[in-house]
């Protein structure tokens, strides 16, 4: 006899919700998450299925009737508990998500090794906590190497706890790295410090410490792909580990450690991530070294540093520990990676593909900054693999204020709406479309509102319809600075303040954009217009400087267009 359940999965009756799949390699769990915003299908019951009866003409069957083919198969149904199959335990296929991500996310259009690297980002998995990275032996010797190099440094030695002292606690934090040809070079587990119970006056003085603005990024590789340079990128391996440690802090045993007793602490000798002081130091000692090879740091941006020698022009670019060599001399950069070596343990990572969470392509028209990975990780996140897409971040006429109304109230997670927008703003680094967007969210992080979160989750809606979009830095035109100014009418209904809006091009390149309210009520649209115009000159005045120091001979004078005769 043929198994009813057999039955039931030919047409279609098991709840899609827990048994269904989809063609993306992806845990089952994620993708429930985003049928559960359709209406799920009703699942296969084992108990037995009674008729329900609406009228009183509903009686049951005398003696001498006859039962209806429609009862009667509802009584044939089977009482067997129903199994699915355990192949399909692991990986979900033939899911009936309506909008499902494979539609939006496509490598066909690149090339060999450009799609080997966005697959290998794809497969990539990181834990986020200990007990999650125990289960793999590749993260387990990741952080006994981690422990080693701490040991190597003499980062700590174990003491007792003193007496009317607090410890500061330390967390492990895992990452993968690739390589330029989209393998995976290693995998690296990092012990931080919480460095957020330090006290200040106490554990830590000082504490600022520069990072290279992506603005300046976003310049320099339009200048590498115009000239035909090269880009590589190198890692510092337990960068805060050089920076030297003045004041006297104690931290708790990192978990897993169990060479001592679990009363003991840490006192630290040298700087660890986590700390407050911890990138000043590594600062302060990375730049003596950079000087010493002959650098000369930038006055526009601090973490730019330049080299021009006998017609040798190099670029080093420095966010914290991740840096990007660029110039005209692949001998002297090679020169500058050796010198580098000699001072700290560092990895060269080839050529540059994956910095900051942005991938790097490199194609025949020019090279290609976009947020892929990190986008549809944001969506899984949150549950909007599945969502409708939609084709505008914020509706053109819609007005955010912080008043509740009706059908709205306070929210109680506002730390997961803030840790949201915190994240899209990073993503916008990439997707000058969302700017605006993202400028309205980040204006009630103090309070937001139902309202607003349905704004966020409608802007991730628009993200899943091209999680791939980024900016494309060619060649062929001249440098040229041109910028676009422009601002709104009074649209904030509480303050009643303008927003300034404006995009800087370097060519035909993109490279710099605000969206911003502005800081005082302007009293007409001529007035609000000129102060928008006034923060574009600002910014091009700092990039002209910039490009200077790169060499790049901006003629003057610089085209500004506004939409407000009354302004100009």
């Amino acid at each position: 006899m043929d198994d009813p359940d057999d039955d039931r999965r030919d047409k279609g009756e098991y709840d899609e919700g827990t048994h269904g799949s989809q063609q993306l390699v992806v845990p089952k769990a994620l993708v429930d998450m985003a049928d559960a915003q359709q209406p799920s299908e009703p699942s296969v019951s084992s108990d037995r299925a009674e008729p329900v009866t609406t009228s009183n003409d509903a009686q049951e069957p005398s003696e001498g009737d006859t039962v209806g083919p429609e009862l009667s198969m509802l009584h044939r149904r089977s009482t067997r508990t129903s199994v699915f199959p355990s192949k399909f335990d692991d990986f979900i296929v033939n899911s009936k998500v309506k909008y499902g991500i494979e539609k939006v996310v496509n490598f066909s259009n690149l090339s060999f090794e450009n799609k080997c690297f966005a697959t290998m980002l794809s497969k990539s998995f990181e834990p986020r906590s200990y007990k999650e990275a125990v289960q793999d032996p590749n993260w387990i010797n990741a952080m006994n190497d981690e422990l080693h190099a701490l040991h190597r440094n003499d980062t700590w030695e174990i003491v007792d706890k003193p007496k009317n002292r607090s410890t500061v606690g330390c967390k492990w934090i895992y990452k993968i790295k690739y390589k330029s040809n989209g393998e995976i070079e290693r995998y690296k587990a990092r012990l931080v410090a919480k460095g957020f119970s330090q006290k200040e006056g106490v554990d830590y003085e000082e504490t600022f410490s520069p990072v290279v603005k992506l603005v300046t990024v976003r310049c320099v590789l339009p200048l590498a792909v115009q000239n035909g340079w090269k880009l590589f990128q190198l890692d510092v391996n337990n960068a805060f580990l050089y920076g030297e440690l003045h004041e006297e802090v104690y931290m708790s045993l990192p978990e897993g450690y169990q060479s001592c007793d679990v009363s003991k602490v840490c006192r630290l000798k040298k700087s660890l991530y986590g700390l407050k002081q911890a990138p000043r130091m590594w600062n302060e000692k990375l730049v003596s070294v950079l000087i010493d090879c002959g650098f000369v740091q930038s006055k526009c941006d601090m973490s730019m540093f330049i080299k021009n020698v006998n017609d040798v022009f190099i670029v080093l670019l420095v966010y914290v520990d991740d840096i990007v060599v660029t110039g005209n001399s692949v001998a002297e950069i090679e020169k500058v990676k050796q010198n580098l070596k000699t001072k700290f343990l560092i990895k060269d990572l080839g050529m540059l593909q994956y910095f900051l969470g942005i991938e790097v392509l490199t194609c025949t028209a020019g090279i290609c900054l976009s947020q892929r990975k990190y986008c549809t990780d944001l969506l899984a996140e949150y549950g909007m693999l599945g969502c409708k897409p939609v084709s505008v971040p914020i509706d053109q006429n819609h007005v955010v204020n912080n008043v509740l109304s009706s059908n709205t109230g306070p929210l109680t997670n506002i730390i997961g709406y803030q840790q949201l927008v915190g994240k899209l703003i990073y993503l916008s680094h990439t997707r000058p479309d969302i700017s605006y967007a993202v400028h309205v969210l980040s204006q009630f992080m103090h309070s937001p509102t139902d309202g607003h979160l349905k704004l966020a989750f409608h802007l991730l809606r628009c993200l899943k319809s091209a999680p791939g979009k980024g900016l494309l830095f060619s060649k062929g035109e001249p440098f040229e600075l041109k910028a676009f100014a422009d601002s709104d009418w009074a649209k904030c209904l509480v303050s009643r303040k303008f927003v300034t809006g404006f995009c800087v091009f370097l060519g035909n390149n993109l490279v710099s954009w605000k969206s911003k309210k502005q800081t005082t009520v302007s009293r007409s649209s001529a007035e609000a217009e000129y102060r928008a115009m006034c923060a574009t000159a600002c910014e091009i005045v700092w990039l002209k400087n910039l490009l200077s120091e790169l060499l790049v001979d901006v003629k003057l004078p610089i085209s500004v267009y506004c939409d407000n005769k009354a302004a100009i």
